[in-house]
C-alpha cells in the first residue's frame, strides 16, 4: 500500500475512533485501541497480548486494564467502536431511501463504502465477531445489533414497502441484500482480489435487489 494511503487509513481510524471516544481525556483510550487494532491485524486475536499492546502503545498494563478490564474489554470496546462507526453512515443512508430499490441500494452503498474507508476496522471485524458473540460481551453486542436492525426491519413492516419484496421472512432480508458485498469486501480485505468494492458498488447494488425484488 502506497505511504500516502497508509496515512489516509490511519486517518480515518483515528476519526472512527474519536466518534466514539471523543474529547482530550479519551485520548489515552484512542491511543490503546488504534495500538490493540495494529496487533490484532498484525498477529490475530489470539496471538496478541496485553503486553504486547502495552509495548506498541506505550503505556502501562495497568492503564489497560484500568480502562477496559481485560483483553475480551479491548476487544469488545475496538468491535463496538466499528459497529457503531458502521451503523451511523447506514442509519444516515438509509434515512434518504424513498423506495425498495433505493433502500437495497443505501444498505449495500453504506456497507461497501464503511469497508473501503476503513480496511484495518472491517479486517478486524470480521476476524472478531465470534469472539465477541461468544465472550462476556455477548448480551450487549446482542442489543446492539436489535437496536441497529430496528431501522432496517421497521421500514420493511410497512405494507406498502413490503409487497415490493419477495415473500420471504423480513429478517432473512438483510443478509440476502449484504451478502454479495460482504462476500467481495471480505476478498478485497484478504488480498484475493484487487479492486475497490467501491467499484463496483452499482453492480452490488444491482444483484442485491435482483436477489429479493418481487418483480425478478
Amino acid at each position: 500500500m502506497p505511504a500516502s494511503e497508509i496515512v489516509a487509513v490511519a486517518s480515518a481510524t483515528a476519526e472512527a475512533l474519536a466518534r466514539s471516544y471523543p474529547g482530550a481525556r479519551a485520548s489515552l483510550k484512542r491511543d490503546i485501541l488504534s495500538s490493540a487494532l495494529a496487533c490484532f491485524n498484525e498477529h490475530g486475536l489470539e496471538p496478541t497480548t496485553i503486553d504486547m499492546i502495552k509495548v506498541r502503545c506505550g503505556t502501562s498494563v495497568g492503564n489497560i486494564y484500568h480502562h477496559f478490564g481485560n483483553k475480551d474489554g479491548v476487544v469488545a470496546a475496538l468491535f463496538f467502536s466499528a459497529l457503531d462507526d458502521q451503523s451511523r453512515l447506514r442509519e444516515g443512508c438509509l434515512a434518504t431511501a424513498q423506495t425498495a430499490q433505493q433502500w437495497v441500494a443505501a444498505l449495500v452503498y453504506s456497507y461497501v463504502d464503511w469497508v473501503t474507508a476503513q480496511p484495518e476496522l472491517a479486517r478486524f471485524q470480521f476476524q472478531a465477531r465470534s469472539a465477541v458473540s461468544k465472550g462476556p460481551q455477548a448480551e450487549a453486542l446482542a442489543q446492539r445489533n436489535r437496536q441497529r436492525n430496528r431501522q432496517t426491519l421497521d421500514w420493511l413492516a410497512q405494507p406498502e414497502r413490503r409487497a415490493d419484496f419477495r415473500d420471504w421472512p423480513a429478517e432473512l432480508l438483510p443478509s440476502l441484500v449484504i451478502g454479495q458485498s460482504e462476500n467481495y469486501c471480505r476478498a478485497w480485505l484478504s488480498g484475493r482480489v484487487r479492486t475497490s468494492p467501491t467499484e463496483y458498488r452499482e453492480q452490488l447494488a444491482e444483484a442485491a435487489w435482483h436477489s429479493v425484488s418481487a418483480s425478478q
